[in-house]
């Protein structure tokens, strides 16, 4: 499920503040995710029902 544009605009890592971009995530269990564009952050945060999880401490860190 594509989160609307605009949602996107105004969106930013809680962690760094950085933007974030939506991807697929990287198994097949898991949805979409939230990735921070931040060099040194990289969470990918999950996004259930259509909502973007953006906590910290459910955030996936990068490997």
């Amino acid at each position: 499920m594509a989160l609307e544009s605009g949602l996107l605009e105004i969106l930013a890592c809680p962690a760094c503040h950085s933007a974030l971009k939506e991807q697929d995530g990287e198994q097949d269990t898991e949805g979409t995710e939230l990735v921070c564009t931040g060099q040194d952050c990289g969470l990918a945060y999950p996004v259930r029902d259509g909502i973007p999880v953006l906590l910290v401490d459910e955030a996936r860190r990068p490997l």
